[in-house]
């Protein structure tokens, strides 16, 4: 896989802007009409010049797909999404509106304290996005760990030199079954809300 995205270029140059710096002494009134006509003169220079600059500095979205790339591609997309979470939740700057059957009780919204307007947030708003940001990033750890399920597993009383096709052996392996339940309750559970909350991660 090869992927090359650039930053968001925007090329537009508005003929407002052009204006207010040609007229940098006062404010201009975008109503007035000397500055609406010299606004509809400047929109087609404005519009030519951004198509130069979105020929010369094109936005980059290169995308390259492998053939091994989807013989376990949802391995292949954690190793992806899982640093972009921990990104966003170092340098987001907002929280979305979450559902409290998502959250512990305690993150619930009538834990919180009084909202002193209707249109406020209230005080555990953005510790639960947190809470679920961090369940998200657990789910994706573990599913970029190779052993993450061996956990569950104890060989202890094994004989070393046990052959894979030994069945008494294996007899003795010691199985966690409620533990990797949990587990994998886990999992799935921060998977479903990456995929409910998936329009929600932006900074």
């Amino acid at each position: 896989m090869k992927v090359y995205k650039s930053g968001y270029r925007n090329p537009w140059l508005s003929p407002y802007t052009i204006l207010e710096r040609v007229f940098f002494w006062r404010e201009i009134d975008y109503d007035e009409p000397v500055i609406a006509r010299w606004a509809n003169r400047l929109d087609p220079i404005c519009q030519a010049l951004m198509a130069v600059r979105q020929f010369i500095y094109p936005q980059i979205n290169y995308i390259k797909i492998d053939r091994y790339d989807t013989w376990s591609m949802d391995h292949t997309l954690a190793d992806i999404i899982l640093p972009m979470l921990r990104q966003l939740k170092a340098t987001k700057h907002g929280a979305p509106h979450t559902d409290d059957s998502d959250v512990p009780e305690y993150l619930q919204s009538h834990m919180a304290q009084p909202r002193e307007h209707e249109w406020d947030t209230d005080d555990l708003h953005f510790m639960r996005w947190d809470w679920i940001l961090n369940e998200e990033i657990w789910a994706f750890e573990q599913l970029t760990k190779d052993d993450a399920e061996s956990q569950f597993f104890d060989h202890s009383e094994c004989d070393p030199g046990r052959k894979p096709w030994d069945d008494e052996g294996y007899k003795k392996v010691k199985y966690d079954k409620e533990g990797h339940a949990a587990w994998q309750a886990r999992m799935d559970n921060g998977f479903r809300l990456f995929g409910k909350y998936y329009r929600c991660h932006w900074d």
